[in-house]
């Protein structure tokens, strides 16, 4: 007596169980942060027509470009609960050797870029290294970190400021070379690079293992992840994009560049990717919410002063976003815990 078996269709099951299920393109926290500047927009624009006119948004848009960029890599360390507040000393590092570079050997613009990208790179792996394979938090390691990148700085610039700086940025600066159809340059080139990162934690490896080292360190290394290249990595990714951002802040200002240059820099953008939705706690976050929340504190700073009321007016509302976020945060971890 046989028996026939017909056999399950294995290849399709396998195949479903297997998909991922993704969160949206764009969260509930993007929406309303692209909702806040669109009203902030439209209120200012209201009370000074002025600020909706194609002179008021591209200078904003290239004040904006330097801090989403770095913060796409800030991003990246905090999704590993880690931070980095020695990104305003390697800016100091970055733009006075580039600076350097541009007054004294006359380099071309790619060789300028490219050696303040290896600039950034480096310093970036210092800290790496450091927190990676010292094993000290990264609180600790980037403050110690920031102090010796100033002093670096400092003995570089020699003097007070870098005179004579030459138009070789002027590609990425705020006069009309530095954009195309009205677009900045240096705005453009940052919404690729978050785009490239918005494709890269969503959709690789890579990106899944920094949200889940971030999640709960002990269980991704158990699950084999390579904590610790992923968060050498992640500070690597930092320090280049700093060392491009460094271009792009000595092409917004003058033909000088003296020791203020990243000045309260890290905090500016720290402020940006906590107002855009990532966790302070690491494991959750993304680079289209750190986009939006560069634009809101550059639209909160720009619009303070437009609207001639006191500059400290503007850190004091960036605060109160900051803390608006961390709170929500805390709170959506609270509940979470809860369930």
């Amino acid at each position: 007596m046989s028996t026939n078996v017909t056999e399950a269709p294995v290849g399709p099951v396998v195949q479903a169980t297997a998909r991922r299920i993704l969160p949206p393109a764009i969260t509930g926290q993007e929406w309303v942060l692209l909702g806040v500047i669109a009203a902030l927009w439209i209120t200012l624009g209201v009370f000074t027509p002025a600020f909706l006119t194609p002179g008021s948004i591209q200078p904003l848009l290239v004040a904006v470009a330097p801090i989403a960029l770095i913060g796409v890599g800030m991003t990246f360390i905090i999704l590993t609960a880690g931070i980095d507040v020695s990104v305003g000393g390697a800016i100091m590092v970055c733009a006075v050797v580039t600076a350097k570079l541009l007054v004294e050997a006359d380099v071309p613009l790619i060789v300028a870029i490219v050696a303040a990208i290896v600039t950034g790179t480096l310093l970036g792996l210092l800290n790496g290294v450091l927190i990676a394979y010292g094993r000290v938090h990264a609180i600790i390691i980037t403050f110690g970190t920031a102090n010796l990148f100033q002093f670096l700085g400092l003995r570089i610039f020699g003097s007070s400021t870098v005179n004579g700086i030459p138009t070789t940025f002027d590609v990425f600066g705020r006069g009309e070379a530095g954009r195309t159809f009205g677009i900045p340059h240096s705005f453009a080139i940052t919404v690729v690079v978050v785009a490239i990162a918005w494709w890269y934690l969503r959709y690789t490896r890579g990106g899944r293992h920094l949200y889940a080292i971030g999640g709960n360190e002990t269980a991704a290394r158990l699950a084999g992840v390579r904590v610790r290249p992923r968060v050498l990595a992640s500070y690597a990714t930092i320090g280049a994009l700093v060392g491009l951002a460094s271009c792009f802040i000595i092409a917004g200002g003058t033909t000088t560049l003296d020791q203020s240059v990243g000045s309260g820099r890290e905090l500016a953008v720290i402020a940006a990717v906590v107002i855009g939705g990532t966790s302070i706690l690491g494991g959750r976050g993304s680079v289209v919410g750190t986009l939006f929340g560069a634009i809101l504190v550059q639209t909160v700073l720009s619009g303070v002063t437009q609207l001639g009321w006191p500059s400290q007016l503007g850190f004091l509302f960036v605060g109160l976003f900051i803390i608006i976020a961390v709170g929500t945060d805390l709170l959506r971890q609270k509940a979470r815990k809860k369930k």
